[in-house]
C-alpha cells in the first residue's frame, strides 16, 4: 500500500471540512446581516459586515468566544433581545461562527 490513497483521502476531507466551514460562515454573515430581526447590524460594528452599529459591543474589538456569541445571542445580554423564539439553533450557531471567524482574521 502506497502513502498516495491515505494522503489523497485526507486531502479530499480536508476540503471538503474547508467548504462546509465556509457555507457555515456565510450562512451565519447571512443571519447577521438580514435573517436576525432586528438586524445585529444596528447595534453592532463588524468591518467585514460593513456595520457600524454603537448600541452594542464593537465585535471586532471585543473578540469573543463562538460560545460567548451563542449564548449572547440566545438568551440576549442587556438591552440586546433574545434570539432563541426567532432563530433556529443552526442560525445561532452559524452567526456565531461567522462572528468568531471574522474578528479573528
Amino acid at each position: 500500500m502506497t502513502l498516495r490513497a491515505p494522503l489523497a483521502l485526507a486531502a479530499c476531507l480536508l476540503t471538503i471540512g474547508s467548504a462546509l466551514a465556509d457555507e457555515q460562515f456565510d450562512a451565519g454573515k447571512k443571519v447577521f446581516l438580514e435573517q436576525a430581526q432586528p438586524s445585529c447590524t444596528i447595534c453592532h460594528t463588524l468591518n467585514d459586515a460593513g456595520s457600524s452599529g454603537e448600541i452594542g459591543p464593537n465585535l471586532d474589538e471585543l473578540k469573543p468566544s463562538a460560545d460567548q456569541v451563542a449564548n449572547a445571542v440566545s438568551g440576549g445580554v442587556g438591552i440586546m433581545p433574545a434570539f432563541d423564539g426567532s432563530l433556529s439553533d443552526e442560525q445561532i450557531k452559524a452567526v456565531a461562527y461567522y462572528v468568531k471567524k471574522a474578528t479573528s482574521k
